[in-house]
């Protein structure tokens, strides 16, 4: 960490192809996915008080890479500010407008107003290096969700051939953001985990989740969502537990209307409540066995179809970038 006091907190990341997708970081999905879409206190979250340091656009130091700024778009509550042109229409455009709808109605959640930025750089080496620079020490992801001391919301990615689902990612972060008081990690890396995948509704099953997850069942892994409350940073968090994140989400939202209300009821106070309590306690008071039950849940998403094909997204030239495969490296 840098030696001066932080000045913005990274809440959520990606973490980069080959730099580690298991490496301690969300499964930022994108360039790494998630590593949790906000930097999410890397090392620094500790009662989501301590935020790393994102660095000013305008700090002008010496030797840093500028942010995206040739072009900007605005619409509705999202700036964008890239490299690439995209006109108003984009698929990727709609896709969010469409995402932050689906968000809303899935969580029974009005969508605060605050705006979220998004820097989109044009090739993943201008992204590397500007985060080499600006976050010196920090993993390298994807893709990274920032909220700032002033409360500013800011996404920071690169066009790539994940970028639908980055942007999906870390977008559903900043809604929440815009949205609750507080978000806990698991919670946050859950949902948005749940609304990564594009579609015309919420909720695809995650194949290559519920393959590994399958696989660790059977080698004995068992859920702790009691355990997963008291994650407070990215670096604490292993790939097995955003995937377990995503499980109980699922889990929650789709397994029985009893839980679908309790998990809408939790995420509705947090609109207003900076310092909740956990919802392990509730849950195995209403749902006796729900560890049990959430095994017995994986093991039907397991006998699914594998998810419709992601839409390709199409770069502003014009060309397809095929969606990539789930599979880890």
């Amino acid at each position: 960490m840098s030696a001066t006091p932080p000045d913005h907190q990274p809440t959520s990341a990606c973490p980069l192809e080959g730099a580690g997708r298991n490496g301690g970081a969300r499964r930022a999905r994108s360039a790494g996915k998630r590593g949790w879409s906000w930097l999410r206190g890397f090392g620094g979250m500790a009662g989501l008080a301590l935020w790393l340091i994102v660095g000013c656009a305008t700090s002008g130091r010496p030797g840093k890479v500028a942010l995206p700024a040739k072009h900007s778009l605005k619409t509705d509550q999202l700036l964008v500010l890239s490299d690439v042109r995209l006109s108003s229409d984009h698929p990727l455009i709609e896709d969010l407008k469409l995402l932050k709808e689906q968000v809303s109605e899935t969580l029974e959640l009005p969508i605060g107003s605050r705006q979220i930025l998004v820097y989109l750089f044009e090739s993943e080496l201008t992204y590397r290096q500007y985060w080499q620079v600006t976050f010196p020490g920090y993993p390298m992801r994807r893709a990274y969700f920032v909220q700032t001391p002033d409360k500013q919301l800011a996404v920071y990615t690169f066009w790539g051939d994940r970028i639908q689902e980055d942007l999906r990612h870390e977008f559903t972060h900043g809604l929440l953001h815009a949205s609750l008081s507080t978000v806990p990690l698991w919670l946050d890396e859950g949902l948005a985990e749940y609304f990564e995948v594009p579609g015309p509704a919420p909720g695809q099953v995650n194949s290559d989740y519920v393959d590994r997850m399958s696989i660790a069942i059977h080698n004995g892994w068992r859920p702790d969502l009691h355990r997963l409350e008291k994650l407070e940073t990215v670096d604490q968090m292993q790939r097995t537990d955003y995937r377990e994140s995503w499980a109980w989400i699922h889990f929650l939202l789709n397994s029985s209307p009893d839980t679908r209300q309790m998990l809408l009821q939790y995420i509705g106070g947090l609109r207003h409540n900076s310092t909740p309590g956990p919802l392990t306690d509730e849950l195995l008071a209403d749902v006796p066995g729900a560890d049990t039950r959430l095994l017995s849940y994986i093991a039907t998403l397991n006998s699914y179809s594998a998810p419709p094909a992601r839409t390709a997204a199409k770069s502003p030239a014009g060309e397809v970038i095929p969606a990539s495969a789930e599979g880890e490296p």
